[in-house]
C-alpha cells in the first residue's frame, strides 16, 4: 500500500532509557512502513540535555507552539544518583515541568481500556479521565532548611516598594519550610481547557482541592473555576447535557471510588500526579494510560504516562530479554497523528491511528501481551511476549486490518 502523505511535521521529543529503546521499534514497525513520517526531532536524552544545558527541552516547546503537535518520549528527572551517572553539570528540572510551563496547558490522563485487564474497583464501568493542572505548586516551589529557632515569614513587594508581610512560624528549632505560588491567568488557563475538553467529550466535570484548609490559595481555584463557568460555560453544559461541580479533594477520593466512572476529575498539579498513578494502576497498569497536554491556545503534546522503564533498560544493556509493555508509548504516537490529521485534513492519518489502536487491543484480547499484563489478565493461559515480540505482534494484526 502507499504510504499515508503527511503535509505538516509533528514535533518528536525522544526520551531515554527503555522507553527509548521501545521508540525505535514503535516506529521501524508500526509507523515508518505506512506513514511517510514528517517529524521536526529534538533528543532530550539526559546526555543531550546536559550538552545543550537544557536548552534542547526549550527549544522544543517552541517548536510545538510553531507547529501544534507533539509527542514526547519518557525522560529522566534526575537526582543525585543520576548526577553521577551521567556526570551531569547541574540537576537539571523535569523536562515535562519545563515544556507544560511553556505550554500552559492542562494534562489529560486517561486508561487504555481492553477486556481481559478489569478494573481493581469493581464498580467502575467506565474510564475516569484525571485533568492536572500543569503549573506551579510544589513542581516550582522554593524550599529552604531552617538552621535553628528565628522566624520566617511570607514577604510580598510590591513594585511601589509596600510591603506586605504573613508570619510562617516562628521556630524554637531546626526545621524546614517552602513556599508555593501560582498564577491567575494559569489557573484560567486551566479551568478553560478543562470546561472545553469535557464539552468535547461530553463527559461530566468534578474539580477539587481543600478550600477549606487552604482559605486563600485553594479558595482562589475554587473561586477562578466558578467564574469562568458561570460566565462562559453553564448554558453550553446544560445543553450538552452534562454537569459540572465542585467538591473537597478527600470527598471527590470518596467518591470516585464508589463511582462508575465515565468522569473528567479535574485535579491542582500535584493531586493530579498521584491521582492519575492511581487510577492507572487500579485500571490495570502505568503502561495502559493516554496522557495529553491541551493548551488553551490549541497546542497538543501527547505522552505516555508512566517513566522510563530503567530495571528492564539495565537488563536490556546487558543483553538478557525484557518484557516492557509499549502501548501507552505508542498511543502517544497515535493521538498526535489522529490530531494533526483532525488540524491538517487528512482523514487517512486520522483512520491509521484508529487502526493501529485497535491493533493494539485485538492483540492483547487474543491472549498475547507483555509480561506486566499476563500477570493480572483474565485471559486464560496468556501468550507473554518481549519487548519486540509484542510490537511485531501489534504489526501482524495491524497488517490484517489495514
Amino acid at each position: 500500500m502507499e504510504k499515508i502523505k503527511m503535509t505538516t511535521p509533528l514535533v518528536e521529543m525522544d526520551g531515554d532509557e527503555m522507553t527509548r529503546i521501545l521508540w525505535k521499534m514503535i516506529k521501524d514497525e508500526l509507523l515508518l512502513p505506512f506513514v511517510d513520517l514528517k517529524t521536526e526531532y529534538y533528543d532530550l536524552g539526559l546526555e543531550e540535555r546536559n550538552r545543550t544545558n537544557d536548552q534542547v527541552t526549550i527549544d522544543s516547546a517552541n517548536a510545538t507552539k510553531k507547529y501544534g503537535v507533539a509527542v514526547k518520549c519518557a525522560t529522566i528527572t534526575p537526582n543525585a544518583a543520576r548526577m553521577t551517572e551521567y556526570n551531569l553539570k547541574e540537576m537539571w528540572k523535569s523536562p515535562n515541568g519545563t515544556i507544560r510551563a511553556m505550554l500552559d496547558g492542562t494534562v489529560f490522563r486517561a486508561p487504555i481500556v481492553v477486556k481481559g485487564i478489569e478494573p481493581n474497583v469493581k464498580t467502575w464501568a467506565k474510564p475516569i479521565t484525571i485533568a492536572r493542572h500543569a503549573y506551579g505548586d510544589v513542581y516550582k516551589a522554593t524550599e529552604m532548611k531552617i538552621p535553628g529557632a528565628g522566624k520566617a515569614e511570607l514577604v510580598y513587594t510590591a513594585e511601589d516598594g509596600t510591603e506586605v508581610r504573613e508570619l510562617i512560624h516562628n521556630f524554637t528549632g531546626a526545621g524546614v519550610i517552602q513556599g508555593q505560588h501560582n498564577l491567575d491567568d494559569s489557573i484560567e488557563s486551566f479551568a478553560h481547557s478543562c470546561f472545553k475538553y469535557a464539552l468535547d467529550t461530553k463527559q461530566d466535570l468534578w474539580f477539587a482541592t481543600k478550600d477549606t484548609i487552604s482559605k486563600k490559595y485553594d479558595h482562589t481555584f475554587k473561586d477562578i473555576f466558578q467564574e469562568i463557568f458561570d460566565a462562559d460555560y453553564k448554558d453550553e453544559f446544560e445543553k450538552t447535557g452534562i454537569t459540572y461541580f465542585y467538591t473537597l479533594i478527600d470527598d471527590a477520593v470518596a467518591r470516585v471510588m464508589k463511582s462508575e466512572g465515565g468522569f473528567i476529575w479535574a485535579c491542582k498539579n500535584y493531586d493530579g500526579d498521584v491521582m492519575s498513578d492511581m487510577i492507572s494502576s487500579a485500571f490495570g497498569s502505568l503502561a495502559m494510560m493516554t496522557s495529553v497536554l491541551v493548551s488553551p491556545n490549541g497546542y497538543y503534546e501527547y505522552e505516555a504516562a508512566h517513566g522510563t522503564v530503567q530495571r528492564h533498560y539495565y537488563k536490556h544493556l546487558k543483553g538478557e530479554e525484557t518484557s516492557t509493555n509499549s502501548v501507552a508509548t505508542i498511543f502517544a504516537w497515535t493521538g498526535a497523528l489522529r490530531k494533526r490529521g483532525e488540524l491538517d485534513g487528512i482523514s487517512e492519518l486520522s483512520r491509521f491511528a484508529d487502526k493501529l489502536e485497535e491493533a493494539c487491543l485485538k492483540t492483547i484480547e487474543s491472549g498475547k501481551m507483555t509480561k506486566d499484563l499476563a500477570l493480572i489478565t483474565t485471559i486464560e493461559n496468556p501468550t507473554v511476549l518481549n519487548s519486540e515480540g509484542f510490537i511485531k505482534a501489534i504489526r501482524e494484526e495491524l497488517t490484517a486490518i489495514l
